[in-house]
């Protein structure tokens, strides 16, 4: 080997190699995590998801009034099993709002 080899070699593998497997862990860990952005689209979502269940709720119930053998294909209105799901989802939610402020 020559030695105006051992100018470039040497570097690259103790400062060239190491910068470039810390980057892309860096990009690996920043490309992974969920962005202010990204939590207020589904807050919306979310928001907008409990409008038209709402919504369908009300559907279902006018329906239902006009004509007695109607029988709703979709989960139960106010079903406790969901409403548990949603109260710890609205908690956890709470809870974030509360960590960023």
């Amino acid at each position: 080997m020559e030695f105006g080899s051992e100018i470039f070699v040497v570097p690259a593998i103790f400062i060239g190699l190491p910068w470039v497997i810390l980057h892309y862990i860096t990009k690996w860990k920043t490309s992974a995590t969920i962005t202010t952005d990204d939590e207020a689209l589904l807050e919306e979502l979310y928001s907008l998801a409990k409008r038209l269940d709402d919504r369908m709720d009300t559907v279902e119930r006018l329906v239902a009034s006009d004509n007695p053998d109607f029988r709703p294909a979709r989960l139960v209105h106010d079903s406790e099993k969901d409403n548990q799901q949603l109260r710890e989802l609205e908690q956890l939610m709470a809870e974030k709002k509360g960590a960023n402020k």
